[in-house]
């Protein structure tokens, strides 16, 4: 679970990206140079990203360490197959990447 200041610290990311989103739909509206719509999406990519490595670095430091700490075999397999899976969906979200 995480602390809350990681959580206050995503909810400001994530309101600012959606206020990034919400200009690029006012670029599409104003019917801006796509190459600038490209970049705007891609500022939203990455950022996105990031949310995703600050809600990663918080699972790890908390659920994943409380699992290993625990000493419960079968919970810390659980965690590692969570992991793993995650890093898959990542993986694949990549490669899908222009």
């Amino acid at each position: 679970m995480m602390d809350a200041e990681t959580k206050k610290a995503v909810r400001a990311r994530l309101r600012r990206i959606a206020g990034q989103v919400q200009a690029v739909e006012r670029m599409v509206d104003e019917d801006r140079y796509c190459i600038d719509l490209m970049h705007q999406l891609a500022a939203v990519q990455a950022a996105i990203g990031k949310v995703g490595e600050v809600i990663l670095r918080s699972h790890v430091q908390t659920c994943v360490t409380d699992a290993i700490r625990s000493g419960d075999e079968r919970e810390c397999r659980r965690k590692v197959e969570e992991l793993v899976s995650v890093f898959g969906r990542y993986r694949r979200i990549r490669e899908q990447s222009p």
